[in-house]
């Protein structure tokens, strides 16, 4: 048995894929939309409670607009990203531009959009001081180091090249309020598609009482604390998705405890998730063309690692469904792979799945953030289109498939 739904028929896909060819990404609105309504509903408690949406897991304008009805913000680390938000109408305090080693014209943009600037290290208050001035409202990402754990994919905090240590924190804090910063706010992002429910609690405790300690030596009132992202989506069938319902709870009385019983309530409380918003609701749809059997049996798709490159870069799990033997024994060992010449164009390995023809089309689960926003053109690859499918069925390209113009438009031929 598969163990994972989708929120199309294999009828449907073919039909899809006649008119848009393998592959694809297809990202579903209806489950992007209730999942986003769950998340705001589980934190209704928190003051000024707001999601701004990391761009970088899906950088879709329509994606982004979708979020954007739902009364998301846009967390952006770009020029690229901050571009985005402004022409899908996110501006002002609606973008959370938190980046490292921040080009000057990136710190101007950001500025211009009036978006909340996280700063990344205390010698970047001079530095955006000197490009764009500073603003009136100002955060600092903090590296707690080895007072928490991280994970496989962020890292160490002691060893990420993230945020202020908690002594530069109090130094960056006094030098902003001595140069007229008057708004404040406080973020931590500290791990990634991270699955113990606990983890937020105890990093959202961890910054309440940063919070009050910096209060109490600085006198500074903090507007807002940024809790980060990282939650994690089960991408395999057996694992529980975060119970954001628990974690609402229990944060919810971490901050009763410390900063309502410090008497600073009210502080905002924002996140800035990404993964979890989208991720389960976006699938890879590639089609089986060759089959080889040697000392492994293979399956080499219209796909590659251009496409989805998690499996490649961390050994990521991806589940995978063959359409139309969903209800098949998988008794099959096989290498699903990809084109490059490069031999970890894998998108599983030693895989159990159903007996796989050509022609046959394969279904990537999980694969909406991170997916194709990590696209790339090696060997001289064309990533895929985007296509959206909308609450009442029908199907919108959202991004068409680049072709070979678009490799070669930065390319001047003329003079060879």
């Amino acid at each position: 048995m598969d163990g994972k739904s989708l929120p199309f028929t294999s009828d449907q896909i073919e039909q899809i894929a006649a008119r848009y060819p393998t592959p694809f990404h297809i990202y579903d609105e209806a489950g992007i939309r209730e999942n986003a309504r769950r998340l705001v509903k589980a934190f209704s408690w928190a003051p000024g409670f707001r999601e701004y949406f990391a761009v970088k897991a899906c950088p879709n304008p329509y994606i982004m607009k979708v979020l954007k009805e739902e009364g998301f913000g846009s967390d952006c680390s770009s020029m690229a990203e901050l571009a985005l938000a402004e022409r899908v109408g996110i501006t002002g305090e609606s973008v959370f531009f938190s980046s490292n080693n921040t080009p000057a014209g990136e710190y101007v943009k950001a500025r211009e959009l009036g978006a909340i600037i996280n700063l990344d290290d205390i010698t970047h208050i001079p530095f955006l001081e000197r490009c764009a001035g500073l603003p009136e409202v100002i955060s600092c990402r903090y590296n707690p180091g080895p007072l928490r754990g991280g994970n496989h994919i962020i890292g160490h905090p002691e060893e990420a090249k993230y945020g202020f240590t908690r002594e530069q924190l109090f130094d960056g804090y006094r030098i902003l309020r001595d140069r007229g910063v008057r708004r404040f706010g406080l973020h931590t992002m500290v791990a990634s598609n991270e699955l113990d429910p606990d983890y937020f609690v105890d990093t959202a405790d961890m910054l309440f009482g940063l919070t009050i300690d910096i209060h109490r030596e600085l006198g500074i009132r903090f507007e807002f604390l940024n809790l980060g992202g990282g939650f994690g989506i089960p991408y395999r069938p057996e694992e529980k998705a975060i119970d954001l319902e628990y974690v609402s709870a229990k944060t919810r009385e971490r901050y009763d405890a410390t900063i309502r019983a410090a008497g600073l309530h009210p502080v905002n409380i924002v996140m800035e998730s990404g993964r979890m918003i989208t991720g389960p609701y976006g699938f890879l749809v590639a089609r089986a063309i060759h089959r080889k059997n040697i000392y492994k049996n293979y399956i080499g798709l219209d796909a590659c690692m251009a496409n989805l490159m998690r499996p490649a870069l961390y050994g990521a799990y991806h589940h995978i469904t063959v359409l139309g033997k969903e209800k098949l024994p998988r008794d099959h060992v096989y290498d699903v792979t990809g084109s490059l010449c490069e031999n970890n164009d894998k998108f599983a390995v030693d895989r159990l799945l159903p007996e796989i023809e050509t022609g046959d089309i394969l279904v990537i689960h999980d694969a909406g953030a991170h997916g194709h926003a990590m696209g790339f053109n090696y060997n001289g690859k064309l990533r895929s289109a985007e296509l959206l499918l909308k609450k009442d069925g029908s199907v919108e390209m959202i991004r068409r498939a680049e072709t070979l113009d678009d490799y070669f438009a930065t390319l001047d031929f003329s003079n060879l």
